[in-house]
This record gives structure tokens, C-alpha cells and sequence, in this order.
């Protein structure tokens, strides 16, 4: 098979990537080593910048999310007490986030697949890339026992922090900047509505928790935990009562209690690798970087790598312009490196660290008085997270 450009991935990066260049008249291919009822059963955020929505609005392909999605002007910030609110749309000129699941998100995109003239193969396993320092890299893969190959021109890795992708780029041309946590988030998802119409980010003596949701009658909430921990360990009803306690008082009095429909406990990490881009192959989303789930960065800086590629890939195609791609690797990774400052700043604010002592709690509480009160303080906060331009 020869195409234009193989994309490794068909989660919302892939997808989303492969719809931009058929829209542009570039010719793709999509590889995903999993099957479309595993790609939909993986659970990820729902917070969405304007990035991600411009980008479905330009394909028109945003009919659910307008009429499904939840915009929300505002989040808060807690310390066990009191909600410190931070009016995102005041703040930034009337700008929003918008609550979506990416399942849903996900979903949408792989229902186009056929309309659009999108080829996403499913079940190609054994992928690997080669000659990616030429102009004529392919990738074999092994689909139901039978080997196949595509030639292409370019190569994009959206294949997240575990593909191949990025280990097609020789060690001694990339470099690899990580900090892991000493903790994960334990999440819960129930059938039951939020406790707050906005997202709560709370710091409590006892530990980090947040509100958050899906839709109107489906919740997430996530406390942290040592990585020891087991999910086995935390039954609903004692997840449900530290909830409670660490999000304060006025939340607590909210909160709706039910069965899980799904309990499990990730590990956080921040990660970038340098750079984004090698020969002929272009690295997008978790391929490339992982933030902490803290700020609902992860996905949105999915979509900016995904639209700074679908315009290096279209230029160079519909115009013979080399310098997009060239340029590609520095573009995403200023915006990249921003959006990774971000969550680890918020991460460090709103966790209490083992290694903290009793200067560092008063300057997390110093910090959220500061914001309490300096609308300075929470202009930077909300302009962040609603999203850096691109």
C-alpha cells in the first residue's frame, strides 16, 4: 500500500490528525494495534480548550459535542475550607472550556471515518518504522496472521508514550526530560450528578482531591494516593467519605453517592522528549509528552501538535513548502513546554508532597491566598487553562 503520510494511532489524535489532511485533499493511512471497542473502552479526560473544539468545528464534526458538551465559564480552587473561584470566561474575554468525554470526542471521529474516505486499519499489530531518515519510510505490520507494508512519504506517531514511534528516533538524537510522582490519582465514574456545576481542585491536610464529570448525571472524582495503594483497598463507601473530607464542607453537602462504574488508580508523570520531529517522521500527543492530569492538558496538547502538523503535512504537500515541517518540532514544544509548566505548577500547588515539611505547606497556602485575592494571579491561571494560543 503507498500513501502520503502513516499515522500510528487512531485515538483522538490520529483520528483527528487523519481528518485534517483528507479535508485537505492529502491522502492517508491510519494503524491502530488495538481493536475500535478497546480504543472506545479506554476512560480519559473530558475538558476540552478551544484548540480542540475549533479543530471538530472545522471539520463539522462537532454536532455532539455543541449539543452534549458542557461549557463552563469557571473552575475552583479549594483548600479544605473555602472555594476560590477563577471566572475563566471574565478573565479571558469571554473564552470557555468545554466538559466532553474523550470517549465521546473519540467516538464522533470514528463515526466520520467512512463519510470522509478515512482508511483506519484496526488490528495491525508487529508495527515498526523504518528508514525514517529518508524520504521513503515504510511501515510493515501483521494483520489476522498476514504481513503487509506502507510506503509513505511521512510518518506521524500517535501512538502514545508505550509505540513505536518514538523508538524509531535514535538515542543520541533525542533527549528525554521526566519527573514522576509520588503518588497516582484514584478515580472513580458513577451514575450520579456533580456535586459542583465547575470543576473543584481541592488541597486538603489529607491529600489531593478533585470534582469533576462527564455530563450532567455522570461524575469523576479522583483523590491521590500513595502508588503503594491498591484499588482492591478502597471500597466505594470509603472512597466516597474521603471525598468528602478533602473537598470541604460545601462540596461535601453536594455530593450525590453511588456504585462505580469504573475504579482505578493512574500514575502521574510530566514528560517531554526532544525533539518532535526526525527525518520523516513527526511525533504527536503522549508519543511525545505526558503532563499530569492536573489542568486537563493532555489531550488539548494532542490537538495543538495534531494542528501544527496537519498544516506542516498540508503545506508541504498543496504547496511545496518545506519550511512548516522544519520548523515543526520547535513550534510544538514552545507550546508544549508552557502547558507542561502549567500542570506541574498547579500539581505542585494543589499535592502535599512526602518531602514537604511545614515551609512548604505555608507556601502553598500563601500561594492560594495570593490567588484568592490578585486578580492579576488568577488571570494568568485561567488564560493557561483555557488554553495558550496556537
Amino acid at each position: 500500500m503507498k500513501t502520503q503520510v502513516c499515522i500510528i494511532g487512531a485515538g483522538p489524535a490520529g483520528l483527528l490528525l487523519g481528518h485534517l489532511l483528507r479535508a485537505e485533499g492529502v491522502d492517508c493511512v491510519v494503524l491502530e494495534r488495538r481493536s475500535p471497542d478497546y480504543v472506545l473502552s479506554r476512560i480519559r479526560a473530558g475538558v476540552l480548550e478551544n484548540i480542540t473544539v475549533s479543530l471538530m468545528e472545522r471539520l463539522g464534526l462537532d454536532q455532539r459535542l455543541k449539543a452534549e458538551g458542557l461549557p463552563h465559564d469557571g473552575f475552583n480552587l479549594a483548600d479544605g475550607e473555602r472555594l476560590i473561584r477563577i471566572d475563566i470566561a471574565e478573565l479571558t474575554g469571554g473564552q470557555q472550556v468545554v466538559v466532553y468525554g474523550q470517549t465521546e470526542l473519540t467516538r464522533d471521529l470514528m463515526d466520520a471515518r467512512e463519510e470522509r474516505g478515512l482508511e483506519v486499519i484496526y488490528e495491525a499489530e508487529e508495527t515498526v518504522l523504518f528508514d525514517v531518515e529518508s524520504d521513503a519510510p515504510y511501515v510493515p505490520y501483521t494483520r489476522d496472521g498476514t504481513q503487509h507494508r506502507v510506503d509513505c512519504r511521512f510518518i506521524v506517531g500517535c501512538d502514545g508514550f508505550h509505540g513505536p514511534s518514538r523508538k524509531a528516533i535514535p538515542a543520541s538524537v533525542g533527549m528525554e526530560y521526566q519527573r514522576e510522582y509520588p503518588f497516582g490519582w484514584l478515580g472513580i465514574l458513577a451514575d450520579v450528578p456533580p456535586c459542583n456545576h465547575e470543576l473543584i481542585y481541592a488541597n486538603h491536610e489529607r491529600g489531593f482531591a478533585l470534582a469533576s464529570m462527564r455530563s450532567e448525571t455522570r461524575s469523576r472524582y479522583y483523590v491521590d494516593v500513595p502508588l503503594t495503594d491498591k484499588v482492591e483497598e478502597w471500597s466505594d463507601e470509603r472512597l466516597w467519605d474521603e471525598l468528602a473530607i478533602r473537598l470541604g464542607p460545601e462540596a461535601a453537602a453536594n455530593i450525590t453517592r453511588g456504585p462505580a462504574l469504573e475504579k482505578s488508580i493512574a500514575p502521574l508523570r510530566s514528560f517531554v522528549f526532544a525533539p518532535m520531529r526526525h527525518g520523516s517522521l513527526l511525533l504527536c500527543g503522549d508519543s511525545a509528552h505526558i503532563v499530569p492530569p492536573t489542568g486537563a492538558k493532555g489531550l488539548n496538547l494532542a490537538a495543538s501538535d495534531v494542528h501544527y502538523a496537519a498544516e506542516a503535512l498540508t503545506g508541504f504537500f498543496n504547496k511545496s513548502d518545506n519550511d512548516a515541517i522544519a520548523a515543526y518540532s520547535d513550534t510544538a514544544l514552545a507550546r508544549v513546554w508552557k502547558s507542561e509548566r502549567f500542570s506541574w505548577s498547579l500539581t505542585k500547588l494543589m499535592h502535599r508532597f512526602p518531602e514537604d515539611g511545614p515551609f512548604e505547606r505555608a507556601m502553598q497556602q500563601a500561594e492560594l491566598d495570593y490567588i484568592a485575592s490578585s486578580r492579576a494571579a488568577q488571570t494568568s491561571i485561567a488564560e493557561n487553562y483555557v488554553g495558550l494560543p496556537v
